[in-house]
């Protein structure tokens, strides 16, 4: 008789597929996605709504077998908010331990202390115009991880320089690498380049690949 599945080794997932990563200094790198359901944020320009309700149980051996069927040496954890359920831990710990290279994405707001430091975290630093302000957990400034990288999706000038003047206070460039985005289809990129250059600023600007390659509302790229 097969066991049951524990809880602690189950995750509610929205969708598992094979894509070429589209953000991060991963970019480019054909991807394994895991996307979890769930988030407790409601960022304005978020594209993944449909992953707040939608999903179903299941083990974490049943994910692995998914990623495996793929052949891919990069795993992305994505969301929803990955690190609403504690399983996931487990789950990236075991993708590690399998040699794998594992990002997680998360919006910022839950600790990432337990996150294996073999796994490169990706922080979405939720600006003012984001809809989701003051949801940052500042204990993520504490993260030892070099490999870790701070994200800001710009919606405006204010954001701009809300995420300029954080990002400055923090010394975050010294330490790990700090990306901006534009919000799609809302602001310039090329905006948000000339913005870059011209405050002398070291981050580095981040195009959503997938966005352009394939149609921003398709599922599973």
């Amino acid at each position: 008789m097969t066991e049951p599945i524990k809880i602690m080794d189950a995750i509610k997932i929205n969708e598992i597929f094979f894509s070429i990563q589209g953000e991060s200094t991963w970019a480019g790198v054909p991807t394994a996605f895991v996307r979890t359901t769930a988030c407790n944020l409601r960022c304005n320009y978020c594209d993944t709504t449909y992953s707040f309700y939608e999903g179903q149980m299941l083990s974490i051996d049943e994910i692995i077998e998914k990623i495996e069927s793929y052949g891919a040496d990069y795993v992305c954890v994505t969301g929803g908010e990955p690190l609403l359920q504690k399983s996931v831990l487990k789950l990236m710990t075991r993708l590690c331990d399998m040699g794998l290279k594992v990002s997680l994405e998360t919006n910022g707001s839950i600790s990432c202390k337990n996150v294996d430091p073999r796994v490169k975290i990706v922080i979405d630093v939720k600006t003012p115009d984001s809809g989701a302000p003051h949801s940052f957990e500042v204990e993520n400034l504490k993260l030892l991880n070099v490999n870790s990288e701070f994200k800001f999706v710009i919606c405006s000038e204010k954001d701009f320089d809300w995420a300029e003047n954080f990002v400055k206070t923090q010394d975050l460039t010294r330490r790990f690498s700090v990306l901006y985005s534009a919000s799609f289809k809302k602001t310039s990129e090329k905006w948000l380049a000339e913005k870059i250059l011209m405050s002398k600023s070291k981050v580095r600007l981040q195009l959503a690949l997938h966005k352009y390659i394939w149609n921003e509302s398709i599922r599973g790229v």
